[in-house]
């Protein structure tokens, strides 16, 4: 095999469809626009959220407050759900494994509802003072990740 006989896979590729090319082609004259109107001509582009000259959802919302978009967002994971795990060192390939979080790349926080029945090491990038109080008593360890 070489460079000469590389071909796409069968239909994997589409022709592009070849509009105004006559009457007899189904898409010809008016090319498939109907007639008149703003739509019909070549060149024509809608803004973003344009609603036809009715005021636009995003101007119709009452706006409060402020969203900081440099916010830095943690996935929150308390106590008691941490107990379930079987392991004396809880790390993010574990809460992954346990469905506790999306990705091993998520931001985690260990928060302080409910208790744990063992001590445990846990690994995470933030703890609240309760969980952290908490995991202590109970003869474990909590390891701020990026501290290491």
């Amino acid at each position: 095999m070489d460079l000469s006989n590389l071909h796409p896979a069968k239909n994997s590729r589409k022709e592009r469809r070849r509009v105004g090319r006559g009457p007899g082609s189904g898409r010809g004259k008016t090319s498939g626009r109907g007639t008149k109107g703003q739509k019909s001509i070549s060149g024509y582009s809608r803004k973003i959220g344009f609603e036809g000259g009715q005021m636009p959802l995003s101007r119709r919302v009452p706006k409060r407050g402020f969203t900081n978009i440099f916010r830095t967002e943690y996935s929150e994971i308390n106590l008691d759900r941490l107990d379930k795990i079987q392991k004396d060192t809880i790390e993010l390939k574990d809460l992954v494994e346990s469905r506790l979080i999306k990705s091993d790349r998520d931001l985690v926080k260990i928060l302080g509802r409910g208790s744990l029945s063992s001590g445990k090491t846990v690994k995470a990038h933030g703890f609240s003072r309760s969980a952290r109080k908490k995991i202590e008593e109970a003869g474990g360890k909590a390891v701020l990740i990026g501290s290491e």
